[in-house]
């Protein structure tokens, strides 16, 4: 813009027009003059006319403006030094600029966006105050006392009358944990682990395990491992290698962990250490549930299972303690409170590393539980978490603290 762009004053010998008289008419007024473009005072004169005149390029120079009938937000449409668009911003993040209010700018014709803004609203005081929140046990607790009464009731009874019966209860047990558990696999990650041999290898671990000890169990494991890599050439190369290590991994987590409650069996007093091992773990969850949900601030290992506590932990070991002396003492044949003691305490800390360990492969998976077979509980397997971990301690101890007899 330059200087040619402005009117020029009137001549001396000029002939007077209606603009001249209305020009000379304002001369009094607070607003007689323009603004030149230097911002050098007002010029005085008759207002530019003709085509030099360009309202879009005389951003600084301009007239009165008259006043709309309805208030304009956010100044002129043709700034674009930063004055706020009708519309709002063009970005959600845009902080609005407005210009700086003159005459006619009211509290009614503020610019949109100047009157703060409470970012949070006002409580309802008609709506009654929401109560705090209760802890819940995140499950179906009815459901969950139900089913484990339920299978209280079958395990003790099958175990104090015949033998055998409780071995086939490990087997079916043992078959269905691995249905699950490939079942979960092949969904999840597409692991496609044998179920056939997995599940004839598992029972006959369990079963060689009862009747020729472990020596016997140990060499239905090798050839279980043997027909799975085997079954598996069947199919396609491709994913070979990941299947078979699956299977072979299913094999040992389920049915070989397993086999040492079935050779706990064989004793004289088998049917009382199968009890002492059951009820030792049945204790040491129960301890960890009731003082973690009641008194646990700090996580123990919320990377794999935030709902764990130390103090959970703290109850676990407290409880089975108690417990163990008490069967120790009062169940197992030449047994001794202070053993009782040190076996409580590994079956806490095995049945929390077992808890641990399936937690992190349903945390792998993507999944809150094995299965849907046992309400409340989820499935067998996860019923089975700590108890299969657990199992080899207890048959180790008790044989080094009263022998295998």
């Amino acid at each position: 813009m330059n200087d040619s762009s402005w009117g020029a004053p009137p001549q001396a010998g000029s002939q007077a027009g209606p603009q001249a008289g209305a020009h000379a008419g304002s001369q009094a007024g607070p607003h007689a003059g323009y603004w030149g473009p230097s911002d050098q005072g007002p010029v005085q004169g008759a207002a530019p006319t003709g085509p030099a005149y360009d309202a879009h390029d005389a951003q600084h120079t301009r007239p009165m403006p008259i006043v709309p009938d309805e208030p304009v937000y956010g100044g002129d449409q043709d700034d674009d030094r930063g004055a706020a668009r009708a519309s709002g911003p063009l970005f959600r993040d845009e902080t609005p600029q407005f210009r700086s209010p003159g005459p006619y700018d009211t509290p009614q014709a503020r610019p949109y966006g100047a009157a703060p803004q409470n970012p949070e609203p006002m409580p309802d005081a008609s709506q009654p105050a929401s109560a705090p929140q209760k802890k819940s046990a995140g499950r179906d607790l009815g459901s969950a006392i139900g089913v484990g009464v339920g299978l209280g009731v079958v395990i003790v009874a099958s175990l104090f009358v015949v033998k055998a019966v409780f071995v086939g209860v490990i087997t079916v047990a043992v078959v269905v944990g691995l249905w699950e558990l490939t079942k979960r696999l092949e969904e999840r990650k597409g692991i496609k682990a044998p179920l056939v041999p997995l599940a004839l290898g598992g029972a006959a671990m369990v079963v060689s395990g009862y009747v020729r000890g472990a020596e016997a169990a140990w060499v239905a494991m090798a050839l279980t491992a043997l027909a799975v890599l085997v079954w598996r050439m069947t199919e396609p190369p491709e994913g070979y290698l990941k299947d078979v290590t699956a299977g072979v991994f299913a094999a040992f987590y389920v049915p070989f962990l397993a086999t040492f409650v079935a050779m706990m069996l064989t004793a004289d007093d088998g049917p009382r250490r199968v009890l002492t091992f059951l009820l030792l773990t049945v204790v040491s969850d129960t301890g960890a549930y009731a003082i973690g949900w009641r008194f646990g601030k700090h996580k123990l290992a919320p990377r794999i299972s935030p709902g764990k506590t130390r103090e959970g932990l703290l109850g676990a070991v407290s409880f089975a303690m108690v417990a163990g002396a008490l069967c120790m003492q009062f169940l197992i044949d030449d047994g001794l409170w202070w053993q009782g003691l040190l076996l409580g305490f590994a079956v806490a800390a095995s049945a929390t590393l077992g808890d641990l360990g399936e937690s992190m492969i349903k945390r792998d998976l993507g999944i809150k539980d094995m299965g849907t077979l046992l309400p409340g509980h989820g499935g067998i397997m996860d019923r089975l978490d700590s108890l299969l971990p657990t199992a080899p301690v207890v048959w180790l101890l008790l044989v080094i603290f009263v022998g295998s007899g």
